[in-house]
């Protein structure tokens, strides 16, 4: 069985000991001492303090999820319509996990009724339009997004147009957001959004991870932030994603179980497997971002663009492995500092996720403040991914391991 972690929304200092709940506290985040191989048998900061009433705890005890389509019939956005359109602009980055949430960003909020542009940048006959999710852009264009190219640093070049709402789904630093939120402001926009990275968060042994806790002040996400806080006439809303899958999704996360699975190769965990992290659908991101478009709940707040539940790195390999129809999936486990000691392999570099420590975030403030709930479920969603997976016949290419082989080696 996959293990998920409890769902949680309490008070950070309630101390929640009754039954069918989970107290948190440093000790229970701290890996084993002693590393050994394993094998399986069968004061708080914020832009903005964040003031709405916190719902109630979640309980251990899974609760019924809607279908997609149910959900988003019961979201805000869905039942109220505004009556008059928006013109948006998206601003996508040509890479990464976060294209795919410009995607169905853009596809919802024309559902919506919206006049919709998606800048992408770069130029269109660059390589990496060959890939998912823009080889499906035409899906866009037949319900009339308007897809076009250019850069941030040159806005007026790529559209004369005037927009009401701006979403920078590209920038890292202020050097590649500003350029697009003086453009911004200089059309009049009301409301810029930014799709920030829960990356920005400082390690914490308190989890979840709430939009209210301390962050890297000099990161460029944070620095990004602060500016557009500080932006005059404009409304400005952050939204931190943390680890996305979705159809149409071109960075490689579930396909790193995947890709050992179907192989019966072993699949290599640093630490303990307990770690806890967070993946979400780029569906619920987008869904979420699209709530937040013309509504002045949004305006000056943070939001953490994650599902309300978390799953083990162990989870992982045990749902991915349910989804591609794999028995008794054997994990591995390891200790990174000695592999990276020893074989000097970085293993932040051969791995997806973060293992150090817990990270995983809860979208308290979308859930409080937007009306917001996550359509689907991981397991679901990640059989959805597999079908795309064996559909694009990466399981039967040629792939080497020679990482997994030389930690194979060190740690039996």
């Amino acid at each position: 069985m996959a293990t998920l972690c409890p769902r949680i929304a309490a008070p950070r200092d309630a101390a929640r000991t009754t039954q069918g709940q989970r107290r948190f506290s440093a000790a229970n985040f701290r890996h084993a001492p002693k590393w050994r191989f394993q094998a399986k048998p069968s004061e708080p900061h914020s832009l903005h303090r964040l003031t709405a009433r916190l719902p109630p705890p979640f309980t251990t005890n899974p609760l019924p999820r809607p279908g997609f389509r149910q959900a988003r019939a019961n979201s805000r956005s869905a039942l109220n319509v505004q009556a008059t359109a928006l013109k948006v602009c998206i601003v996508n980055t040509a890479g990464g996990g976060h294209a795919v949430i410009g995607f169905y960003l853009a596809k919802e909020l024309r559902e919506l009724g919206h006049d919709v542009t998606i800048m992408t940048v770069g130029e269109e006959s660059s390589p990496k339009m060959s890939k998912p999710p823009f080889t499906r852009f035409s899906e866009l264009r037949d319900v009339g997004v308007n897809t076009i190219w250019g850069e941030p640093s040159d806005m007026a070049a790529a559209s004369s147009n005037a927009f009401d709402v701006v979403i920078d789904n590209n920038g890292k630093t202020l050097q590649a957001v500003q350029p697009v939120a003086d453009w911004a402001k200089s059309k009049g926009t009301k409301q810029f959004l930014f799709v920030s990275s829960a990356g920005i968060y400082k390690p914490s042994f308190t989890p979840p991870i709430l939009e209210t806790d301390p962050v890297n002040e000099n990161s460029g996400h944070a620095e990004v932030e602060r500016y557009l806080a500080a932006l005059d006439g404009v409304e400005f809303s952050s939204f931190r994603p943390q680890y996305i899958i979705g159809s149409g999704n071109n960075k490689d996360c579930e396909e790193f179980f995947f890709d050992r699975l179907v192989r019966g190769r072993p699949v290599l965990i640093p630490g303990s497997g307990q770690q806890i992290v967070n993946v979400a659908h780029a569906r619920d991101n987008a869904h979420m971002i699209a709530l937040a478009v013309g509504d002045e709940a949004a305006h000056g707040q943070i939001f953490n663009c994650s599902r309300d539940t978390g799953v083990t790195l162990d989870g992982m390999v045990e749902l991915c492995a349910k989804a591609a129809g794999v028995q008794d999936p054997q994990i591995i486990h390891y200790d990174p500092d000695q592999v990276a000691r020893e074989l000097g392999i970085e293993v932040k570099k051969v791995f997806p996720f973060r293992f150090a420590y817990h990270f995983f975030t809860e979208p308290r403030a979308a859930l409080t403040m937007l009306g917001w709930t996550p359509a689907g479920d991981l397991a679901s969603e990640l059989e959805e991914r597999f079908q795309e997976y064996s559909a694009s016949g990466r399981g039967q290419q040629d792939m080497s391991f020679e990482s997994d082989d030389k930690i194979i080696a060190e740690v039996q």
